[in-house]
């Protein structure tokens, strides 16, 4: 009993921090999605810089969020 309770504090805090990583990648995609369009539909050249920055810096949050997603499958599998 004692371990999952640990267990469940455990998961609490990964999907705690799952949570701000979704909101950073909400986040981010909108703000992609909006300089593309702008890109898109005014031919902005520098919001297309910017969508560009962007998809780069969500990149390592992508990777991240696929790691946290894995070990939370894999913590919920032990018990």
């Amino acid at each position: 009993m004692r371990l999952e309770s640990l267990y469940n504090n455990n998961t609490l805090i990964i999907e705690m921090d799952m949570k701000e990583l979704i909101e950073r990648l909400e986040q981010k995609t909108a703000e992609l999605f909006r300089d593309a369009r702008s890109q898109l539909d005014k031919g902005n050249k520098t919001a297309g810089l910017r969508a560009r920055r962007t998809s780069l810096e969500m990149e390592p949050l992508l990777k991240q969020l696929r790691k946290m997603s894995l070990e939370i499958a894999n913590d919920r599998r032990k018990y």
